[in-house]
């Protein structure tokens, strides 16, 4: 199949290019590049543009089979404070991208979504049934486009997966492409920084939570079982299977200083780091259950949390050598 990635010069966005490129279909790069790098669509057709450009789209959706969307802005603290920048991008440019697609007749998409548009949720390990209710702007335009999806399914048949992300990390064995935002936000790239000495001593947001050693716990997963599992999403859709929407994640939290200790054992470098306080809306616990993913897409995550830090720290080291 052609697959049009959107976002696919982005993080995860270049790791399921390459999944889809290795199980055998065509890929078309689309993205903006506002947040993406276009070395990291390297070796694919990228087409330069934006989700709110109909005119653009509409150049290369007649060419494609199934769309990935991975456009999106993903800082849960700026969507709070500029919620205007997420619904303009996240839910109309998604919406621009539903009706370009409508109109050149591609019925298929499979959705980056998040596990943040179940909020605070009363129960851990989360299933798909658990109320959505999210507690930032973040959450909320992703929660639209899962609704936008689901409406246009039922009136238009446009086929849809919407996988629910829970953290996502790690980089690609090859360290070509791994994760690269400005600014950084992520737990593990930041630990990484602080023990190469690159990067500020790590802030540890909170050592009081209800949990085994007072940190956050959270389901890291590597972003290429992540990759894996949009492939295998899109496999069920071009089958003539229902549209669905799947938690993606190991189904193991690992803790803050858990994540910090495994950095150290990597890197062999101790990480510098500060308790400061908590930040306002942060859960003590997320951590998926995966089951529905497996029993549905026979998807299962195969790697741990040594390799997410593994391979990230391989990425990171390879750009550092590389000047």
């Amino acid at each position: 199949m052609v697959v049009l990635v959107v976002g696919g010069a982005g993080y995860i966005g270049s790791h399921a290019a390459r999944a889809l490129k290795n199980a055998g279909h065509e890929v078309i790069v689309f993205d903006n590049l506002s947040t993406g790098y276009e070395f990291l669509a390297a070796g694919f057709e990228l087409v330069k543009g934006d989700v709110l450009d109909a005119v653009a789209l509409s150049s290369v959706l007649p060419r494609v089979d199934a769309i990935m969307h991975f456009a999106a802005y993903a800082y849960v603290g700026e969507s709070v404070t500029n919620p205007k920048k997420y619904f303009h991008n996240n839910v109309e440019g998604g919406l621009s991208l539903l009706n370009a697609a409508l109109d050149a007749g591609v019925k298929k998409i499979i959705f980056s979504s998040t596990c943040a548009v179940y909020g605070d949720p009363v129960k851990v390990p989360i299933e798909e049934n658990t109320p959505r209710q999210p507690v930032n702007p973040y959450g909320v335009s992703k929660l639209f486009f899962e609704q936008a999806l689901e409406a246009y399914d039922r009136a238009y048949g446009l086929r849809y997966a919407s996988l629910r992300y829970f953290n996502a990390a790690g980089a690609d064995d090859s360290g070509d492409i791994g994760e690269l935002h400005e600014p950084e936000t992520h737990l593990i790239p930041l630990a990484l920084r602080a023990a190469a000495g690159t990067g500020p001593e790590l802030q540890v947001f909170g050592s009081d939570y209800p949990t085994p050693d007072g940190t956050c716990i959270r389901d890291y997963i590597h972003v290429n079982d992540l990759a894996s599992a949009h492939v295998k999403a899109l496999e069920h859709l071009a089958a003539g299977k229902e549209s669905f929407a799947v938690n993606v994640g190991t189904g193991t939290g690992a803790s803050v200083r858990e994540v910090i200790s495994t950095v150290e054992e990597v890197t062999g470098k101790s990480v510098p780091h500060k308790i400061v306080p908590r930040r306002p809306g942060d859960p003590p616990k997320l951590v998926a259950n995966p089951a529905r993913a497996q029993a549905l897409l026979q998807w299962k995550a195969v790697r741990g949390l040594r390799d997410v830090v593994s391979t990230a720290w391989h990425w990171m080291e390879k750009r550092r050598r590389a000047g």
